[in-house]
C-alpha cells in the first residue's frame, strides 16, 4: 500500500488517512472533557506523543492535520518536528460538542438513563445543547474527503479524539453507527484507512458524472505497537 503522491506503474496510488488519537491527559477516563479549553496532555500523554511521532515518521508523511484542541496540538508537535511537515489545525476534527455533559465524570453519566442509549443506540442521540452522533459522523465523513481530494494519493495523519476516530473508522467499514461503540481507540493509537483513487470521471461523493467512489479498506484499528512500515511504497 503506497503512502506518497506519485503514481504507480500500476496506476494512481490509494491515499493513505492515519488517525491519530490525542495523548492520555490528566482526566482520560474520568470525565468527558469534550471541547472545554486548557486541558494539556500528562506526562504519560508527552511520552507516548513522542513514541507514536518515531512510528510516524516512518512513512512518507504528507500532511499532518491537528484538531484545535490543546490536547490534539500537543500531541501532533512531536510529529511535525521528526517528519518535518507542519501542523495545520483543522476544526473538522474536532471533539464531539457534548454540550452540557462537557466536563461532566464518567461515572456519574452512567448512572443515568440516557447512557444507554448512548451507548446501544447512538444513532438516536443528541448529547444536551450539544451535537448529534450523527453529525459527528457527517461532519468527519466530509473532512476526511477534503483532506484527501487536497493530498490524493498521499500520506495524511489526522490527531483527532476518540468518538470521531471510531465513528470515522465505523462508516469506513460500512457498520451501522449503532455498532461504533464496539472499536476500541486508544490514546495516541493509530487507525488507518485507506482510500482507492476514484475512477476517471468521478469527483467527490458520489462523482460528478454520478459514478461512486471505490469503498475504503480499514487496514488497521486501535495500533500502539507495531511497526507502520509496511505502509511505505514497495
Amino acid at each position: 500500500m503506497s503512502a506518497t503522491s506519485e503514481d504507480s506503474p500500476a496506476g494512481p496510488r490509494p491515499t493513505l488517512v492515519l488517525l491519530v488519537r490525542h495523548g492520555q491527559t490528566p482526566t482520560t477516563g474520568q470525565v468527558l472533557p469534550g471541547r472545554a479549553p486548557g486541558l494539556h496532555l500528562s506526562e504519560h500523554g508527552r511520552a507516548q506523543a513522542e513514541r507514536v511521532a518515531g512510528r510516524l515518521a516512518e512513512l512518507p508523511v504528507t500532511a499532518v492535520y491537528a484538531s484545535p484542541l490543546e490536547r490534539t496540538v500537543q500531541t501532533a508537535g512531536p510529529t511535525a518536528e521528526r517528519t518535518g511537515v507542519p501542523v495545520v489545525t483543522e476544526e473538522g476534527l474536532l471533539e464531539g460538542d457534548f454540550g452540557a455533559w462537557t466536563g461532566a465524570n464518567l461515572a456519574e453519566l452512567a448512572r443515568l438513563p440516557e447512557w444507554r442509549t448512548v451507548q446501544h443506540e447512538p444513532e438516536s442521540f443528541r448529547f444536551p445543547d450539544g451535537e448529534s452522533f450523527v453529525e459527528i459522523r457527517d461532519r468527519m465523513a466530509a473532512t476526511l474527503r477534503r483532506l484527501r481530494e487536497a493530498h490524493p494519493g498521499g500520506t495524511i495523519v489526522c490527531f483527532s479524539h476518540a468518538d470521531p476516530i471510531r465513528v470515522a473508522v465505523s462508516d469506513a467499514l460500512g457498520t451501522p453507527l449503532n455498532r461504533f461503540q464496539r472499536l476500541s481507540v486508544g490514546p495516541c493509537s493509530v487507525s488507518v484507512i485507506a482510500y482507492p483513487p476514484a475512477a476517471d470521471g468521478a469527483g467527490g461523493a458520489g462523482g460528478a458524472d454520478g459514478a461512486e467512489e471505490p469503498d475504503p479498506v480499514v487496514l488497521t484499528v486501535n495500533s500502539t505497537q507495531d511497526s507502520l512500515a509496511e505502509l511505505r511504497p514497495a
